[in-house]
């Protein structure tokens, strides 16, 4: 079974790259020397410091490989052309039909994606309907709340 691509802008790459290189260079070496002096303490049965730092180096190392994984099977989308249509990597802004004022959200990989940040998912239900549209365009997106009709206000 073939891994199912992964798309990441430039942007998201870099991130993910400095994200490796701080857990592999800092944060697991300090990991494994808690680790080291929890264990030099004695009786590993009771004590808390050694099973906490081992839980911890356990989720950074489940993070590197996950990282790895995904670095080594993403398709960066080269978005350095501009276009007149969502892609992956465009910045748009979207208006709920005649409501309100226009929302930005930037289109990204699942890998990277962040609602916080207004960074969502091509595979999401708004970034699905929005990828391949262009300005002007109204797009409906199914929702648990119903369906949702947007306009796409600008792309960039």
């Amino acid at each position: 079974m073939a891994a199912e691509e992964t798309y990441l802008t430039a942007e998201g790459e870099d991130a993910l790259r400095r994200e490796l290189q701080l857990l592999k260079d800092s944060r697991r070496p300090a990991l494994a020397q808690r680790l080291k002096e929890a264990a030099a303490q004695g009786d590993l049965k009771e004590n808390a410091d050694y099973h906490d730092a081992k839980e911890q180096l356990g989720f950074i190392e489940g993070r590197v490989l996950q990282i790895e994984t995904i670095l080594r099977n993403a398709i960066v989308v080269d978005n350095s052309e501009s276009s007149d249509e969502v892609r992956i990597g465009s910045t748009v802004v979207i208006q709920e039909d005649g409501i309100g004022e226009g929302e930005e959200y930037r289109i990204v990989g699942s890998a990277e994606a962040n609602p916080r940040e207004r960074k969502i998912s091509e595979k999401s239900p708004i970034g699905a309907a929005l990828i391949g549209a262009k300005i002007g365009d109204k797009v409906k997106v199914k929702t648990p709340d119903g369906v949702i009709k947007f306009k796409i206000v600008d792309i960039h």
